[in-house]
């Protein structure tokens, strides 16, 4: 097998950039075709935008397909007529129908945020943070007409840390992903990849986000709280009410505590946070943002809203 491929490149957002800057400073493969999602309107402007990728791929010249879908004779003609090796897809949010996975000469393969079978779908990054997990990472495979049930090509690990959020998580698994593309690349041109199937036993499901998760249940526990606030950042953004208004709360420090108060309920004030009862132990809320305003540390909130010190103030309901 020659060690060059001609590589159909499909992704969308930010988080298949770093693997597109990845294969193009290797410079040993042929990009013949960047693949993306078409400009949206976005901004407040509602201007009509590029997608991360395809912006990417303009500053290197290279040829941008954005289709609606994949699914209509004459796009799939265009893809086939490319006569790609492999197609490399990274989060780019359109079905691949068989006459497509079957186009390129070695298929279609897929970077995946999260250690499958575990967290296929939508949000992966998200997931593992609301779930706990104390590992994740990327995982390199060859698609099929499922929801990330191809058999495993390869996979990189990392742990997940107590700060972690979905941007810093979103951030290093890009990174690794693109590590690990490369890696699978060097297996595939050396003949050494090995296909591993998953275990349908051991899957489970990451769903899209909705805003409607976002909004925090004080009877849960200080840790769950926190998940929460570090997964939905920054989207949605973890939220609750402040004498009815609506305060986003982008970070907290949870720790445990005794109290004899409804979950809820602001126990103390201070310029380290703002201590709130939980179903099981105290959650700090230490960086936050009011409706329409900037985004605060607790010191600086403090002073703008005096009635947190009011006595027996309770979160997520009106005053």
């Amino acid at each position: 097998m020659s060690t060059r491929l001609k590589i159909i490149f499909a992704g969308t957002p930010d988080f298949a950039v770093a693997a597109l800057d990845a294969l193009l400073e290797m410079d040993q493969h042929e990009i013949c075709a960047v693949y993306t999602q078409p400009d949206r309107p976005a901004g407040r402007g509602r201007k009509l935008t590029a997608t991360p990728v395809k912006a990417a791929a303009l500053e290197y010249s290279l040829s941008v397909y954005q289709p609606a879908t994949l699914n209509d004779l004459e796009q799939q003609q265009r893809l086939r007529a490319l006569q790609a090796d492999l197609m490399v897809v990274v989060a780019y949010g359109l079905l691949l129908p068989p006459p497509i996975l079957d186009a390129p000469r070695l298929g279609c393969i897929n970077i995946h945020a999260s250690l499958l079978p575990r967290w296929r779908g939508a949000a992966p990054i998200q997931r593992v943070i609301l779930a706990g997990d104390s590992e994740t990472g990327v995982t390199i495979m060859q698609m099929d007409e499922g929801l990330d049930t191809g058999p495993e090509l390869y996979r990189l690990t990392t742990p997940v840390h107590a700060n972690d959020t979905g941007r810093i998580l979103h951030d290093r698994l890009a990174r690794l992903g693109a590590q690990a593309l490369l890696d699978t690349l060097g297996l595939i041109v050396g003949g050494t990849v090995c296909p591993v199937p998953q275990d349908e036993k051991s899957a489970t499901y990451a769903p899209k986000l909705h805003k409607n998760e976002a909004v925090l249940d004080w009877v849960l526990s200080a840790q769950e709280l926190d998940r929460q606030v570090r997964a939905f950042n920054p989207w949605p953004v973890a939220q609750t009410l402040l004498c009815g208004e609506v305060l986003r709360v982008w970070q907290t420090e949870p720790f445990s505590g005794d109290f004899d108060k409804v979950p809820g309920t602001v126990l103390r004030v201070s310029k380290q946070g703002i201590d709130v009862a939980t179903g099981d132990g105290i959650l700090r809320l230490q960086r936050l943002q009011s409706a329409g305003g900037k985004l605060l540390d607790a010191a600086a909130f403090i002073n703008g809203h005096p009635d947190l010190h009011d006595p027996d103030i309770v979160l997520g309901l009106s005053c």
